[in-house]
């Protein structure tokens, strides 16, 4: 199935919700909720039983990275529900950001894969109280253009600090990104060991890779732009950027088995305290997104994996293989898991990684 760019989804996002607003009937867009998230994420092919019970799509709003969320919501922003990854969940939480959830009202809590339920301190608070709806999981990755960048070129993440990149290399403006290829090229798969000497030695890494750098990008939109027109050949990229643009015809592949391996994130959805919006449509919104029949949309449109086992397990044994998630503990067995960090650890990374993007 063809699929498209992360622009397209939006734009039919945006049509789709005008249309079902424009229908919906009066005052019923009155308690809607408003959805904090990363852009393209409004795709309605994520949550479509959602708008098939409301006659209406949720509203977004979007931010960069998940330090800009947390700011913004700290300053008093205010939405329902938000979209964190695996390894800002603690901090939101211990920041009293979070609404916990009623697990009884969430029809896949159960239905999790094993491996995201044991990420420690992930799901649930320290007193077992549930905050943290798993929604998808994927990769941060080396991947370049097959046409200028032979294999043999990229075994190793020292690809990226490579001289022979100069001004050819992207990779996220997301420290948390950045600082897993980082941990990963110093041979480092548990980030929240990092010793005082490792975390400069990642530092320092990134500093070489920053003088390899054509643009740190903020969205797949941006970067997918960038690899097709030319401008970059190597990026540390998540599996969409692939998958959207090789339904485009541009040469590219996501290698999977370098030398030091690559890294995994899993993201979901939480509730937010101070919440305007209704509950009930808020769980309705969280039961759409889980449910097993978006598995399939998710794997094959976006290459990323879906939290619901049962909808995993019911996707096409060849689509599995083709994203490579054939095997999920064979998969995992050379990663980086992007968990749940200390906040000091994760604050030195932010300061760190801003002078590094400024050239010191």
């Amino acid at each position: 199935m063809s699929t498209t760019s992360a622009f397209g989804k939006s734009v039919l996002a945006v049509l789709t919700a005008g249309f079902l607003s424009a229908t919906a009937l009066p005052g019923s867009a009155a308690d809607n909720i408003v959805i904090f998230d990363w852009s393209g994420y409004e795709d309605p092919a994520f949550h479509p039983a959602y708008a098939a019970k409301h006659g209406e799509e949720p509203e977004f709003s979007f931010f960069g990275d998940e330090e800009e969320a947390f700011q913004k919501l700290r300053s008093g922003f205010k939405a329902d529900l938000a979209h964190p990854c695996s390894q800002s969940v603690a901090k939101w939480r211990d920041a009293g950001l979070l609404e916990p959830l009623d697990t009884a009202k969430l029809e896949n809590w159960n239905d999790v894969l094993p491996g995201i339920q044991s990420m420690k301190g992930l799901m649930t608070g320290p007193d077992g109280t549930a905050y943290f709806l798993p929604f998808e999981w994927g990769n941060t990755l080396l991947t370049y253009r097959t046409d200028t960048v032979k294999p043999e070129e990229v075994t190793s993440l020292k690809a990226f600090a490579d001289p022979k990149f100069k001004d050819r290399v992207s990779i996220g403006d997301n420290v948390d990104d950045a600082y897993a290829l980082a941990s990963l090229a110093i041979g480092v798969k548990d980030w929240t060991t990092l010793t005082d000497e490792q975390f400069q030695q990642a530092s320092d890494f990134l500093r070489e890779v920053h003088k390899n750098v054509r643009l740190y990008w903020t969205d797949n939109t941006d970067l997918s732009q960038a690899i097709a027109g030319g401008e970059v050949d190597l990026a540390w990229a998540w599996n969409e950027t692939a998958t959207t643009l090789l339904a485009d015809g541009v040469p590219v592949e996501m290698k999977r088995d370098t030398t030091e391996g690559l890294s995994t994130w899993v993201c979901g959805y939480v509730r937010l305290k101070g919440a305007e919006g209704s509950e009930e449509k808020q769980y309705d919104f969280l039961n759409a997104i889980s449910a097993p029949d978006v598995a399939a949309y998710i794997v094959e449109s976006w290459g990323y994996g879906h939290a619901n086992a049962k909808g995993m397990a019911a996707v096409d044994a060849q689509i599995l293989a083709d994203k490579g998630y054939a095997d999920v503990d064979k998969f995992v067995s050379n990663t980086l898991f992007q968990s749940p960090m200390p906040i000091e650890l994760r604050q030195k990374m932010i300061a760190e990684f801003e002078k590094i993007k400024a050239g010191y």
